[in-house]
């Protein structure tokens, strides 16, 4: 039986040509082969039924499997149809010669490898894969480099998907310049795949490593950039930030990621797919940086706001909590100032909180701030009302210091319940209270009820997590409708666009 279904468009090119077709024996299933598969949609189905199968009967369980199985295929493709693009028809990817370079040192625990190699598989799930569009190689290094596969080898995502499963870690030492090195020399050469540099599509590479370099990286690095090409530098755990920075090409805002854990890189691949992506329609596929509304433009955007709400100078934010009649709030921070979140990350979190500042009209009458900083222990950093404009309350944010403890989330919130909103410390009767809570890690007490009696008393309850955060405690902090009150970054440095919808949210 055969079907044969139109290659769809926009479709990487099989390779080997036409003729290299895959055969399946019988009703054994039919597994992909590297090279022979097109993963963007059914090219050829080919099956035979042995003859061997001579009996009426065991011919005619044979036929209905096979239709069977043809119904199914169908089913996930339609009729000869190409599956679900996943990231939509806006968005396709530039010709990119991309290599990934991943560090297998002995501090990457056999588990976390593993979690490496799903981020690298789930970032080439967004490529546009082909000979003509964007080629992968992957450099697999610790002491010493491997070149798991070249720019050249593989022409199809299945057959790249398959190649990423099958390595394994080095497990030695950390020798990132060397790595970086042998990208210049060996993987973006014309003999492995690199195809000659022009603008009509990128050289880039993608560094992931968890530890300090046993070699230089700065030198190499630089004659990486010279030559072309775009450096990502990804960090993990106790990572050198300073090498990360030496490594990756500039703006470093945008080519230096940081993640407490393996568990949550794959967190990033979504940056990563965009990071490739030629766009159509800049709006519909999120790539702008309006908070409230987007209008596209041909080959551009301008941004609106919402009835009620001004654009601001930078044409971007809107205004928001603009004041007058029934604006009045009482909002209090609860803070996390546990040592995982690292003094570099706690002078982001105050800049958050001074951004969310930033959107409220300061007053006796309008909007009152008071600010509690946890660990094990909890500390308040200013009570409702001591600060009557947002000048002084930003100061003091700023001159914040680390506990740098524990993460007694559950009596932190027992302390804004008992505390925080409580007359004696500023709160005013009748004006709504709002709490924001940020956290970076599980808490080590129990939140349950002193969750639920915040919410139970009227509270408005938004929770904010970052890094190694547990989403389930977000959402038990969080009031309902939950998905409007709890949100969730791997990374430190994107918080400030939580901060964006949160302005909304709170004036709302």
């Amino acid at each position: 039986v055969l079907l044969a279904c139109p290659s769809p468009l926009g479709a990487s090119p099989i390779s080997p040509p036409w003729p290299a077709l895959h055969t399946c024996q019988g009703l054994a299933p039919c597994l992909p082969e590297e090279g022979q598969v097109n993963t963007s949609g059914p090219r050829l189905l080919l099956t035979t039924l042995h003859p061997a199968s001579s009996s009426s009967a065991a011919m005619d369980r044979n036929v209905s499997a096979l239709l069977l199985s043809l119904l199914l295929l169908l089913q996930s493709y339609g009729v000869c149809g190409a599956p679900p693009q996943p990231r939509g028809t806006l968005c396709r990817t530039k010709p990119t010669d991309l290599v990934f370079i991943i560090d297998s040192s002995r501090s990457v625990r056999p588990h976390e490898f593993e979690k490496i190699k799903v981020f690298v598989s789930q970032v080439i799930e967004g490529l546009d894969v082909g000979p003509n569009a964007t080629r992968v190689g992957v450099i697999n290094y610790a002491s010493t480099v491997k070149n798991e596969f070249s720019l050249k080898t593989y022409q199809t995502k299945a057959g790249l998907l398959q190649a990423v499963r099958r390595i394994e870690p080095l497990s030695t030492g950390t020798m990132t310049g060397l790595a970086i090195q042998f990208a210049i020399s060996r993987a973006f050469s014309d003999s492995e795949g690199a195809r000659v540099r022009s603008p009509n599509f990128n050289k880039v590479a993608i560094v992931v490593t968890d530890g300090r370099p046993q070699d230089g990286v700065q030198d190499v690095s630089a004659r990486a950039r010279a030559a072309g090409i775009e450096i990502f530098a990804i960090g993990v755990g106790r990572v050198d930030m300073h090498t990360l920075r030496q490594i990756a090409s500039q703006p470093l805002d945008d080519h230096v990621d940081y993640v407490e854990s393996y568990s949550v890189i794959e967190k990033l691949t979504h940056k990563f797919q965009e990071a490739f992506c030629v766009v159509s329609d800049l709006c519909a596929t999120g790539d702008h940086d309006c908070e409230q509304i987007c209008i596209s433009t041909p080959g551009a955007y301008k941004c609106a706001c919402k009835e009620g709400f001004t654009l601001n100078n930078d044409g971007k934010t809107c205004s928001a909590c603009s004041g007058g009649s029934g604006s009045a709030l009482d909002l209090v921070f609860l803070i996390d100032g546990s040592k995982s979140v690292r003094p570099e990350n706690f002078e982001l979190v105050k800049k958050f909180i001074n951004q969310i500042v930033d959107s409220l009209e300061v007053s006796e009458k309008q909007a009152q701030v008071g600010l509690v900083q946890y660990s094990s222990s909890v500390r308040q950093e200013f009570p409702l009302g001591q600060f009557k404009n947002k000048k002084d309350i930003k100061a003091a944010v700023k001159k914040m210091a680390y506990m740098e403890k524990g993460t007694m989330t559950g009596q932190a919130l027992k302390y804004l319940i008992d505390s925080s909103f409580s007359i004696i410390n500023g709160a005013r009767p009748g004006v709504p209270k709002v709490g924001i809570v940020f956290t970076d890690g599980r808490s080590q007490d129990y939140i349950t009820d002193a969750a639920k009696k915040a919410k139970d008393l009227g509270f408005r309850m938004f929770a904010v997590g970052v890094g190694n955060a547990v989403e389930d405690e977000l959402r038990e902090i969080a009031s309902e409708p939950v998905a409007e009150h709890y949100f969730y970054t791997a990374d430190f440095r994107t918080i400030s666009k939580i901060g964006k919808k949160l302005q909304m949210k709170i004036c709302i």
